[in-house]
């Protein structure tokens, strides 16, 4: 080859070297760098004209698919993931356990309080279940047979869903859906309970509720009642409307506890909480109260310590339960036990944790 020709087609190298550096500027990726050396090489031992028609077309290429996907540089035979702008952060993936704690606050209460409270939600804040108050929505305020007939034992949340999306289906709108829960009536001596743990000191008592209902009629109801912010943390089934007006429910975990419905389990939610907020405060609370009625609330009352108080709704499935395992097992259920017929009955035994120093 002569020389004067090998300058020639060097020369022809001048323009792609410079629109090369130019690209890398835009979008830095070494993957161009590879295809330009190589297209460059190819032109300057066949054609100067193939390269230049190359480098005619190349910005076309660039300009037609960065704008039709600003984080994408397409190629025939390669995809190029360009830098985001800033300001444009990648929102990290959801996890199904950090979707379900939406349900709950996200900032760390404080770290003096003595006391740590559970309440349960149906039947024990409020005198009814919202699972059978949600239904007063329904048209006739009820539900076909055949809907009826598909609860499984264990799956109750799935069977709300169900249940949910048939009302929404059948027009049943938000509103409507919050004024029916929202006309709950309170446990009896409930809301004098929720007075007394207001207008104690702040180090006494943080506040916590955990319910197998669901975030839309808890927060609904507390908001009515001016309670919401009594409680720091809210563990329970998500549920929002969707673009169509359904209210969508979905579990708030899974878990092996063989005692508990398959989306939630109480005692998971307790242990891993308590545990959490004494790694937190670098200390344990002076006693851990639980607030229920269900035998869903029997499951958490067992991991309680001797100086810790179960109240359970006198009569009711929590109640009877731990008098069985009384009778049955003495020794083994550690908590004290307290029945209670009315909210005056905890805020009496409360009053007492708190004068003690």
């Amino acid at each position: 080859m002569q020389p004067t020709l090998i300058l020639e087609q060097l020369l022809f190298l001048i323009p792609p070297i410079i629109f090369l550096i130019q690209v890398h500027k835009k979008i830095k990726s070494l993957n161009v760098y590879i295809l330009f050396v190589f297209s460059s090489s190819i032109c300057t031992f066949y054609s100067a004209s193939i390269l230049l028609l190359l480098l005619l077309l190349l910005p076309v290429l660039l300009y037609t698919n960065s704008s039709q996907n600003p984080y994408l540089v397409c190629f025939p035979t390669c995809v190029v993931v360009n830098e985001r702008p800033k300001g444009e952060d990648i929102p990290p993936p959801r996890s199904r356990r950090s979707a379900n704690n939406m349900a709950a606050n996200s900032a760390t209460p404080p770290s003096d309080r003595r006391f740590l409270i559970f309440f349960d939600f149906d039947e024990t804040i409020v005198d009814e279940s919202s699972d059978d108050v949600v239904v007063q929505a329904a048209p006739g305020q009820n539900l076909p047979a055949w809907l009826k007939d598909t609860y499984r034992p264990g799956h109750y949340n799935e069977y709300m869903q169900r249940v949910l999306a048939y009302m929404a289906e059948k027009g049943v709108t938000e509103s409507t859906i919050r004024s029916v829960i929202e006309k709950i009536p309170a446990s009896p001596g409930m809301l004098a309970l929720f007075q007394f743990l207001r207008h104690r000191p702040p180090q006494d008592f943080e506040v916590v509720l955990v319910s197998d209902a669901n975030t839309f009629f808890i927060e609904s109801w507390l908001r009515r009642v001016g309670a919401r912010q009594l409680f720091v943390k809210i563990f329970t089934n998500p549920a929002t409307f969707d673009k169509d007006g359904r209210l969508v429910l979905r579990p708030f975990h899974s878990h092996s506890c063989l005692r508990c419905p398959e989306n939630m389990c109480k005692q998971v939610i307790l242990r891993d909480y308590v545990m959490r907020r004494t790694q937190e405060r670098g200390r344990p609370f002076q006693r851990v109260f639980y607030v229920g009625d269900g035998a869903n609330d029997f499951c958490p009352s067992l991991i309680l310590g001797p100086r810790d108080t179960a109240f359970a709704r006198r009569d009711y499935p929590m109640h009877r339960l731990i008098t069985e395992i009384h009778e049955a097992r003495p020794g083994e259920f550690k908590a004290v036990t307290v029945p209670w017929a009315s909210g005056d009955d905890v805020v009496e035994r409360l009053r007492k944790h708190a004068e003690e120093k």
